[in-house]
């Protein structure tokens, strides 16, 4: 028997086959992985925590394309778990600030998705539905984040991570200000990776010094089953990763900031970009991982809900993550570098012509 969201998946059209979606992504170019999701028995008798009896999500109908694209998405140091419904609603909040940013830049409300590149080849590579370019899109996604801000000015001053671009942003200003900064040096959609540098840059940036960062929706005030999942989820992975041999933090530390920050640099912007690059490399190489929660992030019918982002410019959306799925995670998409496709929501830049895993350059 089908369930109602089942029988409209089907006549939607919708792929439900674990198979079938594998094989639609390898189309693609993303690098997927036959194991399975759960590396315990079910029943699971390896003492992972359950959600709750009435913890109801839709298990049904095909998550693969519940992700918009997006040009960048910043999640903002609040040092909370929990947040207004509507994060860029909060009077006084950089979220707010920065979405006042957005809007007086007046970016086009949607643009059309331009073909995909070619394959080393020569052939196009086959779209799959939520499977995005970064560049497919301008829209700016504005998140709060867990951590707390690395200013020593902790009561006007924020720390603000940036993907792809895989950077954090020091000293922002909590003002319109501050915001219009931030959207002018690393946030507008025109923008190129690294930052423009404004006449009186009043920032800090560096790479981030982490080889994934992993966020975990934990809104409550949206929905109270990703709060419920977010801790749960948390400790899998910091447990899984341990585990594994590998470090995992929940705070940004300042001694993790190695070297100048990208300011003080004079090279030029190819210059800039090389050193960023290599930067970028380094962080690939460590065995530490950065675990934040966050506000709302969509899709809260799927809780629990992660992204898992690379410092090649990956991000991996997926979803009904439970800590039962957290060791397979770990295993095969952050340590091995492959897509797991029945948790997949989406993702941008996970289609990788000539790369074998998301983790190759």
């Amino acid at each position: 028997m089908f369930s109602l969201r089942g029988l409209r998946a089907m006549v939607l059209g919708h792929e439900l086959d674990p198979d079938a979606l594998r094989a639609q992504l390898q189309a693609s170019a993303v690098p997927v992985t036959t194991s399975d999701c759960r590396t315990c028995s079910d029943p699971c008798e390896e003492g992972h925590e359950n959600y709750p009896n009435r913890f109801d999500i839709d298990r049904d109908s095909q998550m693969l394309g519940s992700v918009k694209p997006y040009r960048r998405q910043v999640v903002i140091s609040t040092g909370k778990s929990d947040w207004d419904r509507e994060v860029t609603q909060t009077n006084g909040s950089l979220a707010a600030f920065l979405l006042g940013a957005q809007n007086h830049a007046n970016l086009p409300i949607a643009e059309p998705i331009p073909p995909p590149p070619p394959t080393p080849n020569g052939k196009a590579v086959r779209p799959v539905t939520g499977v995005f370019r970064s560049t497919d899109s301008t829209r700016i996604s504005i998140l709060n984040g867990s951590h707390f801000t690395m200013s020593d000015d902790i009561d006007s001053q924020e720390t603000v991570l940036v993907f792809p671009d895989y950077t954090v942003v020091a000293d922002v200003s909590r003002s319109r200000e501050g915001a219009q900064a931030l959207w002018e040096s690393a946030v507008d959609p025109e923008v190129r990776r690294g930052g423009a540098v404004l006449e009186k840059m009043p920032f800090k940036t560096w790479v981030l010094p982490y080889s994934h960062v992993i966020l975990l929706c934990s809104h409550k005030k949206r929905d109270n089953r990703c709060a419920i999942a977010a801790p749960k989820l948390e400790q899998a992975f910091i447990h899984s990763l341990q585990e594994n041999g590998w470090a995992a933090d929940t705070q940004l530390e300042c001694q993790c900031l190695m070297g100048p920050p990208l300011e003080e640099l004079h090279g030029t912007p190819e210059e800039t970009e090389q050193h960023i690059e290599k930067e970028l490399r380094s962080s690939a190489q460590e065995k530490r991982v950065l675990i934040l929660k966050t506000s709302h992030i969509g899709g809260h019918k799927y809780a629990g809900n992660c992204i898992i982002y690379t410092p090649q410019g990956s991000s991996v959306w997926y979803g009904r993550v439970s800590p039962h799925e957290v060791e397979s995670i770990v295993v095969n998409t952050i340590i091995d570098g492959m897509v797991l496709p029945p948790l997949l929501r989406g993702g941008l830049n996970i289609s990788r012509p000539g790369c074998k895993t998301l983790n190759d350059w």
